[in-house]
């Protein structure tokens, strides 16, 4: 089997058309690469049932326990990434962030498939980190080369995740804070690695400072000719790589279910 990649506008995402049920390891190995050059892959028309859904991550990399939410019944790895009819504040995920920077081993891999989706239900958009990084001026590329970002669970994002964590929560919401490297290499490639939704404060920076500086750097890292949005359809399957680029979910009614798995590399 071959695979077709057609990329997205400034080569921010791509998309990839073969049959997730059949890739082999060479199969892999060409959507980790197409990963590494483009932040984000979508497969579209991939009706697996969640076992399929699991094996085909499982090749990608070691499937990491989300530790905000219980599994999906009888799959261990998969999170239901809910939006229900009656549900009153903002989408899971609506707000810049990139997944589980609070744990001390972030994860590499999201992938997320739509279950129940309806053609109106918003979009994610996606900031390439790549592309954020290069656009800095080298006075502040050598200003933040080995600064370390603080990074928390009960940063702004997680208002987002208060209604299905009083169905399915684990009780462990607030519990976590980690320390990162702002700059990171993906491939050959310099990244920024921020999360607007989770970084609180720049270590070993007094207060003022780190709060003018993440603003500075929140900002550049969302500018729009760094972004591509992504409309969703039912059976899609979207990955991408936490370490070079953010997302955030847009505002949408109805209700909307996802499954989503965390990899490490």
């Amino acid at each position: 089997m071959t695979i077709k990649v057609e990329p997205f506008k400034n080569n921010i995402g791509a998309s990839i058309s073969c049959d997730l049920k059949l890739v082999d390891s060479k199969i892999i190995d060409q959507i980790k690469e197409t990963l590494n050059n483009y932040g984000f892959v979508c497969f579209r028309d991939q009706n697996l049932e969640p076992g399929e859904y699991l094996k085909f991550a499982e090749q990608l990399g070691k499937i990491k326990e989300y530790p905000m939410l219980k599994d999906l019944e009888n799959y261990k790895g998969i999170t239901v990434v809910e939006r229900k009819e009656n549900d009153k504040g903002k989408s899971y995920g609506e707000g810049w962030h990139t997944d589980s920077s609070y744990l001390n081993k972030t994860p590499k891999y999201t992938c997320l498939m739509g279950k129940v989706v309806r053609n109106d239900q918003g979009q994610t958009l996606f900031a390439s980190q790549l592309a954020s990084y290069e656009a800095l001026d080298k006075i502040t590329k050598d200003k933040i080369e080995n600064l370390v970002g603080i990074f928390s669970s009960a940063g702004p994002i997680s208002a987002t995740r208060l209604e299905r964590e009083a169905e399915i929560g684990t009780g462990r919401s607030k519990d976590f804070v980690a320390e990162h490297s702002i700059v990171k290499k993906v491939g050959e490639k310099k990244t920024l690695y921020l999360s607007p939704g989770h970084t609180i404060a720049i270590k070993g920076l007094a207060e003022k400072e780190s709060k003018d500086l993440l603003k500075f750097l929140f900002n550049h890292q969302t500018k729009k000719k760094f972004q591509n949005s992504f409309f969703w359809e039912k059976n899609t399957i979207v990955i991408w790589d936490n370490h070079s680029v953010i997302h955030s979910a847009t505002p949408f009614n109805g209700k909307r279910v996802m499954h989503r798995i965390i990899l490490d590399a």
